[in-house]
């Protein structure tokens, strides 16, 4: 349990601490599951055409579509807090702290999700926006447990009071009991220590000097099971849960980001695998990248893609026992010292993700400013952060001798 100030400057903690608060999160959470489902009914029909979603539409409606995604995501957050703060309840572990985090993220995320969502610097998505009626709008806004959060929830004495709280506990490895099991704050413990010695002292002369993250870190981390938290355990990995990988990606994040996203490389390949892998493929791969003695990255981003993957247009065709790969792939993490590379692109006509497939393909480590493996040659993109791993371009033609993920084409999107 956190350590409680010893006084509240103007009032008291009674005074600011909604008192019914777990039944209000339970309700306000309900309303805003009513409020996304107007949201989604609303966002269909935007998209739509002849009773099915049309591609096109989607383009044209992209912010509407794009803020339906960040309202899910609010209304997620709100349903996850609400279930958090019962089972806190139910463990006697929802301490003032616990509680008042959670009541200030309803607060916030409540008043956001009818004032305005900001899904980026310069854009906020409304529920006009969304095309949800006004009596959907009013009966969210009306909803007793939404109207006492908005009012109460988030006021300037409940962030005060966080704050001296915040104060209190100085140096503690979370602010408020975030509710894990033993083993996962063991974890976290472990990984603490190790980025308190072993990646703060070194972080900046990194970042400054744009170098890589050493290969004795990496190694440490290898020892300390960073890369095969997840994997199963028949797979040499630990078998633990998605959270594990949170809580590493928290801890060494907080020492130097490269660091904390290390571990994510190898999450990603090893997922891909794990979902649409042939048992071959499982036994090859999940035991070396568990290990870390296998380092993967992924080549998925084009440019002018993005994230919006089913319109990548690199095309991967296959001549003899090698894939040649046209187009461009860029922000390659870690590329160049990397073992095996999943790369998705197309490989047959077909539309949207039907016709991409992934590719699994071995390459040898490199130095700092190329891609090596046969023709596969690239270029550095220099970054102003998120150092200590470089980013990598693709050249247009490059050629890869791979194993197709699954063994059939057209299953990029089934890993």
């Amino acid at each position: 349990m956190s350590q409680a100030p010893a006084s509240l400057s103007d009032r008291g903690a009674a005074d600011i601490l909604l008192p019914d608060l777990l039944p209000l999160a339970k309700q306000a959470a309900d309303a805003a599951d009513r409020l996304l489902a107007a949201a989604k009914q609303a966002v269909v029909a935007k998209v739509s055409r002849d009773g099915k979603v049309s591609a096109a539409l989607i383009e044209r409606e992209q912010f509407a579509a794009h803020g339906l995604a960040w309202a899910a995501t609010y209304v997620e957050a709100l349903r996850q807090l609400s279930a958090y703060a019962h089972r806190m309840s139910e463990e006697k572990r929802l301490g003032e702290f616990e509680a008042l985090i959670v009541q200030v993220a309803f607060g916030e995320y409540l008043t956001q999700m009818t004032g305005g969502i900001p899904m980026s610097q310069g854009e906020t998505v409304r529920p006009r926006d969304l095309g949800i009626a006004e009596a959907d709008i009013a009966a969210f806004e009306t909803t007793p447990a939404v109207k006492t959060l908005t009012a109460a929830g988030n006021t300037a004495e409940v962030r005060a009071r966080i704050a001296e709280f915040i104060a209190a506990n100085s140096g503690a490895a979370t602010f408020g009991d975030a509710g894990l099991e033993d083993t996962y704050e063991a974890i976290r413990d472990q990984m603490r220590k190790f980025a308190d010695a072993e990646v703060m002292p070194h972080a900046h002369e990194w970042h400054l000097k744009d170098d890589y993250i050493p290969l004795e870190v990496i190694a440490q981390m290898s020892e300390l099971g960073v890369f095969g938290l997840t994997i199963p355990e028949e797979f040499g990995g630990l078998g633990l849960g998605k959270e594990s990988m949170c809580v590493v990606s928290e801890e060494l994040s907080r020492g130097y980001i490269g660091v904390g996203s290390l571990g994510t490389r190898s999450e990603i390949a090893a997922e891909l695998i794990l979902g649409g892998g042939t048992r071959d493929q499982k036994d090859k791969w999940l035991p070396k990248i568990a290990s870390g003695e296998v380092l993967p990255t992924a080549v998925f981003t084009e440019p002018n893609t993005g994230s919006d993957l089913a319109s990548l247009k690199t095309r991967g065709r296959r001549e003899g026992d090698v894939y040649k790969v046209t187009g461009n792939k860029t922000w390659i993490t870690h590329a160049a010292r990397a073992d095996v590379m999943t790369l998705l692109c197309r490989t047959n006509d077909e539309p949207g993700y039907k016709g991409l497939s992934m590719l699994l393909a071995e390459k040898p480590r490199g130095g700092d400013e190329n891609l090596p493996g046969g023709r596969h040659d690239g270029r550095r993109d220099p970054v102003l952060g998120y150092r200590g791993m470089k980013e990598f371009e693709s050249a247009d033609n490059f050629e890869v001798r791979p194993k197709l993920l699954g063994g059939e084409e057209g299953g990029g999107f089934n890993g």
